[in-house]
């Protein structure tokens, strides 16, 4: 669903608007977030913007200069996967920077922060983590014991929680949405590059997606150039695996959050795609230049 023919009304009273981005695939997937997320902060009222970008640099990893990038378009806070140390330049920044968490479920030693403790603009606390899942990817610690570890460290009046699920396997993702059910704002998945359509509130209040899905090239198998990989797949030829250009689109979702009790209150499926974006922006500049004169 396109935020691009939403309401742009406010938050309700006593809540506020979280917008998580998918995986974040390249320079296409910086491109539209930089033409993205500024918009939909001033249009949507988005008080906190969360986005994974361990694909961030050409496909794998997170540079420096990817970092920035994405900090500077809007971005409060970047969540990691397995490919979190792919670069081995992020070795140099990712124990300083506070808006940047590595997987919660890495051995304690592993170099970044497990969790990290953010404000909005109005000073509301929002915590952000992020795990890998154990089936079908690379050995890690336990999931839930990690995240249970994060919770016990939380000032009680962190209530907002937000976490970033990198698996492959959708019934792990649900089963840790379960498992935390009332006790974070939000479990939402990410890493298989390809948006699900069940996101819904759980019943203690906790927004869940089993994944957000890829801000990146969708004229792709998964963010890199089809013909490479269909070789690679028929013949077992090495290949490069280079990041795909076309049909950039943002996916990701929006969460309204109470205020007082940090669970959710609603979630929205996002999709904007280069041609939505252009006009979503001529449409709020027009809007604000109505509002100007008036």
């Amino acid at each position: 669903m396109s935020l691009v023919h939403q309401t742009t009304s406010g938050p309700g009273l006593g809540t506020f608007r979280i917008l998580v981005i998918g995986d974040i695939v390249g320079q296409p997937g910086r491109d539209i977030v930089r033409k993205v997320v500024p918009i939909l902060r001033r249009a949507e009222n988005i008080s906190f913007v969360v986005a994974n970008a361990e694909n961030a640099a050409g496909g794998s990893g997170l540079t420096r200069a990817c970092y920035d990038e994405l900090i500077g378009a809007g971005v409060d806070c970047l969540t990691m996967g397995d490919h979190v140390y792919c670069r081995k330049e992020i070795l140099q920044f990712i124990d300083e920077e506070k808006r940047l968490v590595r997987p919660a479920n890495y051995p304690r030693e592993a170099p970044g922060r497990p969790f990290t403790i953010l404000e909005t603009p109005d000073h509301i606390p929002v915590a952000v983590l992020c795990v890998v899942g154990r089936i079908f990817m690379n050995p890690a610690n336990c999931p839930f014991e990690a995240i249970e570890n994060v919770l016990a460290t939380l000032p009680e009046q962190v209530r907002c929680i937000i976490v970033d699920v990198h698996a492959e396997a959708t019934a792990e993702k649900q089963m840790l949405a379960r498992c935390f059910d009332g006790r974070v704002t939000a479990v939402l998945g990410t890493h298989t590059h390809v948006p699900t359509a069940d996101e819904q509130i759980l019943p203690g209040g906790t927004a869940f997606q089993c994944d957000l899905g890829m801000t990146g090239p969708h004229e792709s198998i998964i963010g890199r150039k089809i013909d490479p990989v269909v070789l690679k797949a028929r013949t077992f030829r090495p290949t490069n695996f280079s990041v795909a250009t076309d049909d950039v689109r943002l996916n990701g979702a929006v969460i309204e959050v109470d205020v007082k009790t940090g669970l959710a209150v609603g979630i929205r499926r996002l999709r904007v795609d280069w041609d939505q974006a252009e006009r979503l922006r001529t449409e709020f500049l027009a809007s604000s230049d109505r509002k100007s004169g008036s």
